[in-house]
């Protein structure tokens, strides 16, 4: 793996983590609910409490905290509120303990608030009546039309980089079939808004 690579994955687990346990977590418990939302510069909750996480920072009301070289446990007390895991509610989610040390790269934050920012402009014009949801699980966008899930990952164990996706829930066979929960395009391949929507409307057609 090389050296921006590694520093993609390493922030982008990282970033999960703060998903998971500062924002998703404390969210469900103040607010009953663990779904976030795309935002400027990256994605923050839907509900109190009010946190974001812009530029690989995260940003209350009133202050701006840096994630880097500190812990999940450690940034959520600055943001006044407690590392939450949501072992609870899934299987999945980034496996990071709110003790372990973070690593955020200005770099490769901005990569991945890129993905997540095109994911959600393709998604609200492929779909405009639905509403795009942040999930802290795979952590990536999307919605779900007729029982197939259209989004963007910002890469993951499947993919190391960023990757737009539809995953019908049952299996289908065919050419663009082309992962074992359906099917993957790398963002490298699809630049902008309008080739990211024709990927998905060639998905519903297929």
């Amino acid at each position: 793996m090389d050296a921006a690579l590694d520093e993609l994955v390493s922030t982008r687990r990282s970033l999960h983590a703060v998903a998971e346990l500062v924002l998703a977590g404390p969210q469900l418990t103040e607010s009953d609910s663990i779904e976030l939302r795309v935002t400027p510069g990256g994605f923050g909750t839907v509900a109190a409490p009010a946190l974001l996480v812009r530029d690989g920072r995260l940003v209350t009301a009133d202050r701006e905290v840096v994630v880097d070289g500190r812990t999940a446990a450690d940034v959520a007390a600055d943001c006044g509120v407690s590392a939450t895991s949501l072992a609870h509610v899934y299987d999945g989610g980034p496996k990071v303990a709110p003790d372990e040390v973070l690593t955020v790269d200005e770099g490769a934050a901005a990569t991945l608030a890129g993905a997540f920012a095109l994911g959600d402009a393709a998604l609200r014009a492929f779909a405009p009546d639905q509403r795009p949801v942040l999930w802290p699980e795979h952590f990536d966008v999307s919605v779900t039309i007729d029982e197939v899930n259209y989004g963007v990952s910002p890469g993951d164990s499947y993919l190391d980089e960023p990757y737009a996706y539809v995953g019908p829930f049952q299996a289908r066979t065919g050419p663009f079939w082309n992962a074992p929960f359906g099917s993957t395009r790398p963002l490298s391949e699809l630049s902008d808004v309008d080739s990211v929507v024709a990927f998905f409307a060639e998905g519903s057609r297929s």
